[in-house]
């Protein structure tokens, strides 16, 4: 009885290691190619407003963070830098910076989604036509999936 115990909590302890590690990495694996810095430094070189993500904001812990540059233009926004890996991560632009989840939760109804971001090592986006950056002040990088703040910067 005691081999049988034994044997289910330790294969069902790798499981749901296996389970969880897939979870993180597959996005990772199914990554497109990220824009190269040459790319990011045109799009960047259009931009309005600038900003900067940093990995000590109230929300981000070791496995929710976003570190580099980000530059805002009246068409794309584009990000050097890194972002922790993840699934189904969406850029919006908010109306005040948000640090948590739950400050997010807040204002979501009045922000606006940009897009997926699919890449963890640079990014560039358009910005749908009838979404004017003027508008806000701040943007984040939010979790759809599993509704977990990741990383924010203020651009106004």
């Amino acid at each position: 009885m005691f081999k049988l115990i034994r044997f289910l909590i330790t294969h069902g302890l790798a499981l749901g290691i296996g389970f969880a590690l897939g979870i993180y990495l597959l996005p990772v694996l199914t990554a497109p190619a990220a824009p190269s810095n040459a790319e990011v430094s045109s799009s960047a070189a259009q931009a309005i407003y600038q900003g900067d993500f940093h990995k000590k904001l109230a929300g981000s812990d070791f496995l929710h963070w976003g570190e580099g540059r980000i530059s805002i233009s009246a068409k794309q926004i584009s990000f050097m830098g890194s972002i922790a890996p993840g699934p189904d991560y969406q850029l919006y632009l908010t109306p005040t910076l948000v640090q948590t989840e739950q400050e997010f939760l807040l204002v979501k109804d009045e922000s606006a989604k940009i897009g997926a971001v699919k890449t963890f090592n640079n990014f560039i986006l358009d910005i749908p036509e009838n979404i004017d950056p003027a508008s806000y002040r701040a943007l984040l990088v939010w979790c759809e999936s599993f509704g977990e703040f990741i990383t924010a910067a203020s651009y106004r």
